[in-house]
C-alpha cells in the first residue's frame, strides 16, 4: 500500500478538513440525491438523513471506520412497489423492518460469528441478484430518458445522450477525484445542456426560500403505522443484498486502510451502525442507507483515512439540505437528464453482478449454480409474483432473493465459496 497522508484517528488542519470533507460529500452527491428523485422523495431528507446516518455509524464503529452512508439503489423498486401499494409511509415503514434485520444479524453476529452469514449469501446468490436490480430497473430509465407524458421525445432523448456521454467521458479519461464524480459531472453538463435547448423552468428556484427545513414524514402523524405481509416481504429480503454489498464494503475498506474490520470492531457493529442509520432515516422520512463504494475510492485515491473528515462530509451534508434554493435547483433537473444518468448506472449495477461471478470463478458447467442463477434472474426480471390474497403478495426482487436462498441452502453439491474482498 503506498504511504498514507492521515490515518484514520488524525485530524487534518483545519482549511485541509474542510476542503477534503467537501470533496468527500460531492462524491456521493449525485447518487444520494438520485435515488429520492426516483422514488419520490425530497432529496433535502435525502442528504439530511445520509449526514446523520454518517455520524450514528461512525460512533457505533467506534470512530475506527472511515465511511460514509448514502441513499441505497437496491430499495428503487421495493419503494415504489411499498409506495404504490400503501403510500410513501409504507416505504418508510418497510424502511424501519429493514433495519430491524439488520439488527438482528449483527446480534446474531455478535454472538455466533460471521462465518455462517457468509454460507448463506455465497457469491451464485448474491450476484444473480445484483443483476436483477440493475436489469429490472432498465424500462424505468429508458423511459426516463426517452419520453415526456408517456410520449417520445426527441429533444429529450438528446439531453439524456449528453449527459450519459459526459458521465462516460468523465468516468473513463479522467483521473483522480473526478473519476469518482461521473453522476455529479453528467448531471452537471446535462443540466446545462438543457438550459441551453430551453427545457428548464427556474420559477421554483426563483420562488424557493433562502433556508428551508426538510421535508420529513414522521410516522403517526403524516401516514398511519399499518404493517402488512406484503409491505415485509417487498423491501426485507433485499436486505440480502444490502447486508452482502456491506460486508464486501467493509472488506475492501479494510484493505485500504491496512486493517481488518470484520474483527475489530467488528461486523456486528458496523451492520449495526448501517441498521441505525437506516432506522433514524425511516423515521423522518429518508430512503434507505449502505455505505458508499465512490467515498471508499476517494479514500483509496487521496490516501486520507481520517474519520474526522468522513464526518466533516456528513456535516456539511445536513447544512446543503436546510438551503432551499439549491434543494429547489436540484428539482429542476429535468427527467431525461436522470434518465441519461440512470442508463449508466442501472447498467453498473448489473455489471457488478456479473463481475462478481466472475471475480469468485463461479462455474456454470455446475448444474447446481446453472439452476440457482437462472431461476433468480427469470423470476426477478420477469415480475414473478406469488398471490396469497389482495393484501398479501411476494414478487419480483424480493421473491428472487427468496427463492435464490432457498435454492442454495437445499439443492445437494454446495461448495464453500465465500464473499472476498474483491466483492465491490
Amino acid at each position: 500500500m503506498s504511504e498514507k497522508v492521515l490515518d484514520v484517528h488524525e485530524k487534518p488542519k483545519m482549511g485541509h478538513w474542510l476542503t477534503l470533507s467537501l470533496q468527500h460529500m460531492f462524491a456521493m452527491f449525485g447518487a444520494t440525491i438520485l435515488v429520492p428523485q426516483l422514488v419520490g422523495l425530497s432529496p433535502a431528507i435525502a442528504l439530511l438523513t445520509s449526514g446523520i446516518a454518517t455520524i450514528v455509524f461512525i460512533i457505533v464503529t467506534r470512530f475506527q471506520v472511515p465511511a460514509y452512508l448514502g441513499s441505497s439503489f437496491a430499495f428503487i423498486i421495493p419503494i415504489q412497489v411499498a409506495t404504490k401499494s400503501g403510500g410513501i409511509g409504507s416505504a418508510m415503514i418497510g424502511s424501519m423492518f429493514v433495519a430491524l434485520v439488520y439488527g438482528i444479524i449483527s446480534l446474531i453476529i455478535w454472538k455466533t460469528g460471521s462465518g455462517w452469514i457468509m454460507k448463506v449469501l455465497p457469491p451464485i446468490v448474491v450476484a444473480p441478484v445484483i443483476i436483477v436490480i440493475g436489469l429490472a430497473l432498465a424500462p424505468t430509465a429508458v423511459g426516463m430518458a426517452s419520453t415526456v407524458n408517456n410520449e417520445y421525445n426527441l429533444l429529450h432523448f438528446s439531453a439524456a445522450l449528453v449527459t450519459l456521454s459526459a458521465a462516460i467521458i468523465c468516468l473513463m479519461f479522467f483521473k483522480g477525484i473526478i473519476s469518482l464524480m461521473p453522476i455529479l459531472v453528467g448531471i452537471i453538463v446535462g443540466y446545462i445542456y438543457s438550459a441551453a435547448i430551453g427545457i428548464l423552468d427556474f420559477t421554483k428556484v426563483l420562488e424557493a426560500k433562502v433556508l428551508v427545513f426538510p421535508e420529513m414524514l414522521i410516522p403517526g402523524v403524516d401516514y398511519d403505522f399499518v404493517v402488512t405481509p406484503t409491505l415485509l416481504l417487498v423491501m426485507v429480503p433485499i436486505a440480502i443484498v444490502t447486508i452482502s454489498e456491506h460486508i464486501g464494503h467493509q472488506l475492501v475498506l479494510g484493505r485500504i486502510v491496512e486493517r481488518d474490520y470484520i474483527k475489530d470492531p467488528g461486523l456486528h457493529r458496523s451492520l449495526l451502525g448501517d441498521g441505525l442509520g437506516t432506522l433514524l432515516s425511516g423515521l423522518i422520512g429518508g430512503p434507505p442507507k449502505t455505505t458508499y463504494g465512490e467515498n471508499i475510492g476517494v479514500l483509496a485515491i487521496t490516501r486520507v483515512y481520517s474519520v474526522y473528515v468522513i464526518l466533516g462530509a456528513a456535516v456539511f451534508a445536513i447544512i446543503f439540505s436546510f438551503f432551499g434554493k439549491v434543494m429547489a435547483l436540484i428539482a429542476t433537473i429535468p427527467t431525461a437528464v436522470l434518465g441519461g444518468i440512470s442508463i449508466l448506472l442501472f447498467g453498473i449495477i448489473a455489471s457488478s453482478g456479473l463481475r462478481m461471478l466472475v471475480d469468485h470463478t463461479i462455474d456454470f458447467g455446475n448444474q447446481r449454480n446453472l439452476v440457482i442463477a437462472s431461476v433468480i434472474l427469470v423470476i426477478g426480471i420477469g415480475g414473478a409474483s406469488i398471490k396469497f390474497s389482495e393484501t398479501f403478495e411476494i414478487e419480483g426482487m424480493a421473491l428472487a432473493a427468496i427463492v435464490g436462498v432457498v435454492l442454495n441452502l437445499v439443492l445437494p453439491g454446495k461448495t464453500a465459496k465465500k464473499l472476498t474482498d474483491e466483492t465491490a
